[in-house]
């Protein structure tokens, strides 16, 4: 039999049995038949090592920033919109991502930044960083160190819970006098009033177990301060040394991966003084790519963990790989013996 009469005969035999399944009232789809469609994501943590200092990143939740044009500053719409279509990223929507990461030094458990937590004012949809910590195995109360890169709304706005209660009862709170003094200050009507009093809910609170950092200053054991002004009066990163390996957070030092990375020179619209910040972000973003020091950006897309590399007047930012399972160094293959010589 050939093989063209094998085919056309196995093909009319599966006919066949479609046409008897069919006549028998039976779904020939049934066993093809789709699954629901889940609504469900995974938590919304990960960790990572930098040597012996374990990270473990947790989300606040993205907020939408909207049309990009009223808060990045000089580009006119359409450049700001051409930068962000070829990124794949929406021309119309900016999404600002909010990762605060904890850090296991081996002597303390330290926080970085808490969120908007109960405010609304940037959506519906913040707030979750107690939930982030859950899902990480994190409790509030094992937390002994709170590190604040400045005191915007949505980086300190989780300390308290509605009634001003202390969320992290036993930590100690680290942050620049510079900032602490400004936003607690109610008496000047230029500023934004929502900063203020949300500053003043979630800091207050705290006002005895507040320590103040200098520029420069390892003010806990592997954690120096570096003043990086501009965004607000005393806007802070944070390098994270470890057994020689460094890994700086850089807070809103740029809010965008992309439009204040490739033009760092961009302004922001709510940077305390843009040109200032603009000097800092350069300044640090230089550093960052010509050491290949790899940074944690509170803005930047989950988890904001990746390198700046040096591309014309600008950067690039490149997301580093998660690593979700250690891969161990590939074996070295064994080594051929000689032949013996007979």
């Amino acid at each position: 039999m050939t093989d063209i009469m094998m085919s056309r005969r196995s093909a009319l035999l599966g006919m066949g049995a479609m046409a008897a399944a069919a006549t028998a009232g039976l779904h020939t789809s049934a066993a093809f038949a789709k699954a629901p469609q889940l609504n469900t994501q995974v938590p919304f943590f990960y960790r990572f090592k930098n040597r012996a200092m374990q990270v473990t990143m947790d989300s606040d939740v993205p907020w939408p920033l909207g049309e990009p044009s009223g808060a990045f500053l000089r580009p006119t719409k359409d450049v700001n919109g051409k930068m962000l279509s070829d990124n794949f990223l929406s021309p119309t929507n900016v999404v600002l991502e909010q990762n605060a990461p904890v850090v296991n030094t081996g002597k303390n458990l330290v926080l970085f930044d808490t969120g908007m937590g109960t405010s609304k004012m940037f959506g519906p949809t913040t707030g979750r960083l107690q939930q982030s910590l859950k899902e990480a195995g994190i409790r509030p109360a094992q937390i002994d160190s709170l590190v604040i890169s400045h005191a915007h709304i949505d980086h300190i706005g989780g300390m308290v819970d509605a009634k001003g209660k202390r969320l992290f009862p036993n930590a100690t709170v680290y942050m620049s006098q510079a900032d602490f003094d400004f936003w607690t200050d109610d008496k000047d009507p230029k500023k934004a009033k929502d900063f203020v009093v949300h500053a003043r809910k979630n800091l207050l609170p705290y006002r005895d177990r507040i320590k103040f950092f200098k520029d420069g200053e390892e003010f806990l054991s592997g954690i120096t301060a570096m003043s990086a002004p501009g965004h607000t009066i005393g806007h802070t990163v944070f390098m994270l040394s470890s057994e020689g390996k460094q890994l700086c957070f850089i807070g809103d030092l740029t809010h965008h991966q992309v439009l204040l990375v490739e033009r760092p020179r961009i302004e922001f619209a709510y940077d305390t003084d843009p040109k200032q910040a603009v000097a800092s972000r350069v300044k640090y973003l230089e550093m960052f790519a010509a050491s290949r020091i790899p940074v944690i950006a509170y803005h930047f897309p989950w988890p904001g963990h990746g390198y700046l590399s040096k591309h014309g007047d600008g950067f690039r930012y490149h997301a580093a790989p998660m690593e979700i399972v250690t891969i161990p160094p590939k074996p070295e293959a064994p080594k051929a013996t000689p032949a013996k010589k007979g």
